[in-house]
């Protein structure tokens, strides 16, 4: 709890009643934690506070947020790695406040094993493009939210598809972003991502930009298609527990994954 004390994964916390059960009301951020420090926690912790505007939801301060954290990154012990969920629920119908908490859990074998091996990915349409989500708040395309059925109904499509992921496209055929990650492109020693508008602001994109600039690459966004993705000397999907996937394949035709080491070293991608 938000208070510092734990509670067992089993015990009763949500309501049968609860708008984020009944209806994905609530908003929410992951992170990784190795070798118990978090990383880029304050940008989650920013990010969250957008995202409940966004929705309407009034959050606590960072500094409650960062109390949990530190109680469930203290009493973690099972291995190097862990996820740290933070979520804010609306509640029942009548709460005045959001039920807040923290999640800890080991980082999947799925992550691990897509960050070496890379996945497979589909384009699928996304049905808005970057410019009809902006002018549409309603839609809350840049927020995070509990609402995850359309990103998860992705992801089993693709696995009936015989693929790992996907990458939304807009209906102008303008690349958005992945369910759960965000799109990082390799042109010879150019790094870009798809423009902002309509898409989750990405940490751990943004992070590797910020490094890669460091490190003597240029970086940028720009507004990409499919064709260019496949005419790309490499393809990533970023995310805060994954890090960096490489892409090794977009509807079946294969992409160059020369650069992943390079560029997971710059991420500090654990071992």
């Amino acid at each position: 709890m938000l208070d510092g004390s734990l509670l067992e994964p089993g015990a009763p916390l949500l309501r049968p009643d609860d708008l984020g059960v009944l209806r994905g009301e609530g908003v929410c951020e992951t992170t990784l934690v190795v070798d118990g420090q978090p990383r880029d926690l304050d940008d989650h912790l920013s990010r969250l506070a957008i995202s409940a505007e966004m929705t309407g939801l009034v959050v606590p301060a960072p500094n409650t947020w960062r109390r949990a954290v530190d109680s469930l990154v203290e009493a973690w012990t099972g291995g190097r790695q862990m996820v740290i969920r933070l979520v804010a629920s609306r509640g029942p119908e009548a709460a005045t406040e959001p039920v807040c908490y923290v999640l800890g859990s080991a980082l999947s074998p799925v992550s691990i094993r897509q960050r070496s091996s890379g996945v497979r990915v589909l384009l699928l349409d996304r049905g808005f493009t970057a410019q009809a989500a902006q002018d549409a708040p309603w839609l809350l395309a840049g927020a995070k939210t509990l609402s995850y059925g359309v990103n998860m109904a992705a992801l089993r499509h693709a696995v009936a598809n015989g693929a790992d992921d996907v990458i939304f496209v807009g209906s102008d055929g303008g690349v958005l972003e992945a369910p759960t990650a965000s799109v990082v492109v390799a042109r010879g020693r150019t790094l870009v991502t798809p423009p902002g508008d309509g898409i989750l602001d990405g940490i751990t994109v943004r992070r590797l930009l910020r490094v890669a600039a460091k490190a003597g690459w240029s970086t940028g966004t720009a507004v990409l298609t499919g064709d260019q993705l496949l005419s790309s000397d490499g393809v990533w999907l970023a995310s805060s527990a994954r890090l960096l996937a490489p892409v090794t394949s977009i509807d079946g035709l294969p992409i160059s994954t020369d650069l992943t080491a390079e560029l997971g070293a710059l991420l500090e991608v654990p071992a």
